[in-house]
This record gives structure tokens, sequence and C-alpha cells, in this order.
């Protein structure tokens, strides 16, 4: 693993207002499990895939179990191959990117299930959010890329 350029908040922020203007990704697997007081949320990419993830309210782990994501946040930069963890502080919000296929698992101490009551109490609301607490679009994500999409006619396909 190696650490560069801490980019600030406003830096990551930025990003975000400038990717919500770009083409999403849909369908990222996001799979959820429990036990004993610990959460755990494995998230599945596809390589290319740059993701700015929401503000964490908790400390927790980030495991890079397969494939090769550059991770950028306040506290810089690493890069990270699979068996790599990374300490996150309550604070962090992170930009992801997958340089390989690669498989993310975020792990979080909580005796919640619901998803509702698991995104208040592990992330801070944030209106210019994308997606969902399961990775999909939020309907207002889609409706902007909808009606931003170029209308192909019978006649020009």
């Amino acid at each position: 693993m190696s650490l560069v350029h801490a980019p600030s908040r406003e830096e990551i922020q930025r990003l975000q207002d400038e990717m919500v203007k770009l083409p999403q990704v849909e369908g990222m697997i996001t799979d959820h499990y429990f036990n004993g007081g610990m959460y755990c949320r494995k998230l599945t990419r596809k390589a290319g895939t740059l993701i700015v993830g929401r503000t964490y309210k908790t400390d927790h782990f980030y495991i890079c179990v397969s494939g090769e994501i550059i991770a950028w946040s306040e506290k810089g930069m690493v890069r990270l191959q699979a068996g790599d963890i990374i300490e996150s502080k309550a604070g962090t919000k992170r930009v992801t990117l997958a340089i390989k296929d690669s498989i993310g698992i975020t792990l979080h101490k909580t005796d919640k299930t619901d998803f509702d009551e698991l995104e208040a109490e592990l992330m801070e609301p944030e209106e210019g959010s994308m997606y969902n607490f399961d990775n999909s679009l939020k309907q207002q994500v889609l409706n902007h890329v909808s009606a931003a999409a170029p209308m192909i006619t019978e006649k020009e396909a």
C-alpha cells in the first residue's frame, strides 16, 4: 500500500458534483451480512468504476477482498490489493476507483439489521448522494439521466 496527496473534503465534493452530470453505474451487486453485533457490506464492481461514497459516522474497516482498488480520503491515497485492510475513522468520505474487477467490504460494529436504521446510524445524511443504501440509483438521478439522454428516433437508428 502507498499513501500520497490527501484531497480536501472540498475537492472530494467537487468531484461528486461533477460526477452527477455523467452517466451512472447501475446494477452494482451489494451483499449484506449480519453476525453477532457486526454488519458486513460487500460491494462488487467492474474495473473502471469510480465511486464517491457517503460520509461515515462510525469507525470501521475497509477491506479489498479481490482485484485492485485505489482509495482516496482526506488522509491521502492508498492502492489496495486483495487482502489489504484500512481503518476508516468516523467522518471519512472516500473515493474509490476499481483498477481491476474488484470486491470491497466495509465492516461495522452495530446491532441494527434494518437498512433505514443502518443508514441512519452509519452514514451522514447527504442530499447530493446519487445512490440508495442498497447502491441502487436514487429516483431523482434516474429522472435526471433520462431527461438528459438524447432521444434517437427509429429513422436515426
